[in-house]
């Protein structure tokens, strides 16, 4: 199995007592829906190795696990920071227009309902304020708040993501990537498919 056929649960941030356990980030909305888990994907030097839980606790946005075959300090020391995955198929089907897991949106296409098609999603940024889509805009990365008032619907058939980006935020990338007023218009030539 590949990173393609999974999704980032989490990462390990650190060990937990002297047996072995292991604290999880879980970054993901709803923790409560991973109590259950039989086993993980952990990412170790680029590969992703499974690991079956012995037990688990947890306790909002952190799990404490107990992994089969991990039973000293040392061994958890050397999690440390590794990603954790899961297999797409843990994943619950999202129907509702206005809902997307982040992992689903990369290489999406933005399209501004004033502008039209502005670039490429690259990646996802949960931040603690406010989460952001970084997009591939005129050669620069461009961020958007993920929120309802911007972010309409997501065309999963066609690979879209609709936006009502605010008035001056395209202004204000382009500002700052010095380029002239000019080229400040929504450019209807414009096409930055090159990633999608």
């Amino acid at each position: 199995m590949t990173k393609d056929d999974c999704f980032q649960l989490g990462h390990i941030t650190k060990t937990h007592g002297l047996n072995g356990e292991v604290v999880l980030f879980l970054d993901v909305d709803d923790p409560s829906e991973y109590e259950e888990l039989d086993s993980v994907l952990i990412e170790v030097r680029g590969e992703l190795t499974p690991y079956f839980i012995e037990s688990s606790s947890i306790n909002r946005d952190r799990a404490i696990l107990a992994l089969e075959d991990v039973e000293t300090l040392e061994e958890a020391k050397k999690l440390i920071n590794c990603p954790v995955w899961l297999p797409l198929d843990n994943l619950e089907q999202i129907t509702d227009p206005d809902r997307f897991y982040y992992h689903e949106i990369i290489g999406y296409r933005i399209i501004d309902k004033t502008e039209g098609p502005l670039g490429t999603v690259t990646s996802v940024m949960a931040m603690p304020t406010q989460d952001l889509i970084a997009m591939d805009y005129r050669g620069q990365e461009m961020l958007i708040p993920i929120n309802s008032a911007i972010v309409k619907t997501v065309d999963r058939a066609a690979k879209t993501l609709n936006v009502e980006l605010p008035d001056g935020l395209l202004e204000v990338y382009l500002t700052d990537a010095g380029l002239p007023d000019d080229a400040v218009d929504g450019d209807a030539d414009y096409d930055n498919d090159d990633k999608a």
